[in-house]
């Protein structure tokens, strides 16, 4: 424990991981803003609200509370349209929980940028160290990374911010570890975005009590019963994964997954390829007869709903994503409300998609990262494509245009367009900033 604790507290991140963090930094406050009306979030927003004082903002609303009750509903609110980044090594969401755990620390500490960002990273180092020690099995068991693993980056990332030394961030991260909880059952359901509330504030909560003098076991990561033991880690230490912690830097090598479809990034690579059939082959949905979708056996864990009834469940669902897609052309945050939900059509559609794990498909990729589709036509075509990652991915990086546009398409849910402007300027010099405490103030409408 003691090592990560050094690491938390000492690491000097390299220039490309904090240009890589301001991007995240950037998307993720967008989704947030997107989010903050979702009923999810509205739910989280009105049991802070009892709390209506206190150093932190909740982004999009005029509330203010406590740190852990800001990272809480912040948290909440940029996965409850699960638009936010993914990572496919910590198999988790980093960026909800640690954007919103760093932003409440750090307004409560008056942190700059440069410490934002810093304390983003260490997180995020933590969480991909755990997921190559944890994964996949941790994650096939039923455990929702952005949550458990989640919860320790966030201590991380909040114990940097609120300055402890190594023996308190050491305590941060082993009260965290009897924090961590999430079950992939509640996929679909409004829990899936409190996952990322939950982790934020339990992070912040951690470093709290550590900085109030609270301990904590030594061993509660790594010991016989910790963490990784009791959470069906695929490794049971994490000799060989840690060692390069401040020499090789996660963020960097593989890299943070930005979203393109507000959807289960499960199903990204489906619909690029179902997009891309469409277009180049200029057919449309009364031309299909059926789809057929070969995906690795992650995926079927994920995508749980066949026919969903609300819109959460949509977005964990491959027939309706894939139907939509065909229908509509696109898949954007409306899809998922109830109008398209209910469209006859992409129901009529959906019910001829089928979805299946492909034996064939390369075993050593990551999990969520390809798809087989198969589209057979009426008039007898049957057109295929192949899909390794999706736009956005690390290889397929989205370009600084793309990140701004849908930045500005997100946060005009709740700001004006010159306020999101304005916001989006500050995101691109976050760096530079003095104090997120002035960030901040752009993040709530007047």
């Amino acid at each position: 424990m003691t090592s990560l604790a050094n690491f938390v507290v000492s690491a000097a991140p390299p220039p490309r991981a904090r240009s890589i963090a301001a991007h995240a930094f950037l998307d993720t406050i967008g989704v947030t803003l997107a989010g903050v009306g979702e009923p999810a979030a509205r739910a989280v927003q009105r049991v802070t609200s009892e709390e209506n004082s206190g150093p932190c903002g909740v982004i999009g609303t005029s509330l203010r509370t406590g740190a852990a009750n800001a990272a809480l509903a912040n948290g909440t609110a940029a996965h409850a349209l699960d638009f936010d980044d993914m990572c496919f090594v910590s198999l988790a969401h980093p960026s909800a929980p640690l954007v919103s755990a760093a932003l409440a620390a750090g307004e409560w500490a008056g942190a700059s940028g440069v410490e934002l960002l810093d304390a983003y990273i260490v997180g995020f180092e933590l969480e991909g160290r755990l997921g190559r020690a944890m994964n996949p099995r941790h994650y096939q068991r039923g455990w929702h990374c952005t949550a458990t693993i989640g919860t320790i980056g966030t201590a991380a990332a909040a114990a940097r911010l609120f300055g402890l030394d190594v023996e308190r961030t050491a305590h941060a991260l082993a009260i965290a570890a009897s924090e961590s909880s999430g079950v992939k059952e509640n996929f679909g359901t409004m829990v899936k975005p409190l996952h990322a509330g939950l982790a934020a504030r339990n992070g912040v909560v951690a470093a709290q009590l550590a900085r109030a003098g609270l301990t904590a076991s030594a061993s509660a990561i790594a010991g016989a019963q910790g963490f990784l033991a009791v959470m069906d880690s695929e490794r049971s230490s994490l000799d060989g994964v840690v060692a390069d912690l401040g020499t090789r830097w996660e963020i960097v090598d593989t890299g943070i997954t930005v979203k393109l479809y507000p959807s289960c990034a499960g199903t990204h690579p489906t619909l690029d390829a179902l997009l891309d059939l469409r277009r180049l082959a200029g057919f449309t949905f009364v031309d299909v007869e059926r789809v057929e979708v070969g995906v690795d056996p992650i995926v079927p864990t994920i995508l749980i709903h066949d026919r969903p009834t609300t819109g959460l469940e949509g977005k964990f669902s491959m027939p309706f994503c894939a139907a939509a897609a065909l229908v509509h052309g696109h898949v954007g945050i409306d899809t998922f409300d109830a109008p398209h939900l209910q469209d006859e059509r992409v129901r009529a559609m959906q019910s001829r998609v089928t979805m299946r794990v492909d034996s064939t498909l390369d075993a050593s990729a990551p999990p969520l990262t390809q798809s087989r589709v198969t589209v057979r036509l009426h008039d007898g075509r049957v057109l295929t494509a192949e899909a390794h990652g999706a736009r956005g991915y690390p290889a397929r990086p989205a370009s600084d245009d793309e990140l701004a546009a849908k930045f500005l398409s997100c946060a005009e849910a709740v700001l004006t367009r010159d306020e999101a402007r304005a916001a989006l300027a500050a995101l691109r010099e976050i760096e530079t900033s003095k104090d997120v405490r002035a960030l901040m103030m752009l993040l709530q409408p007047a």
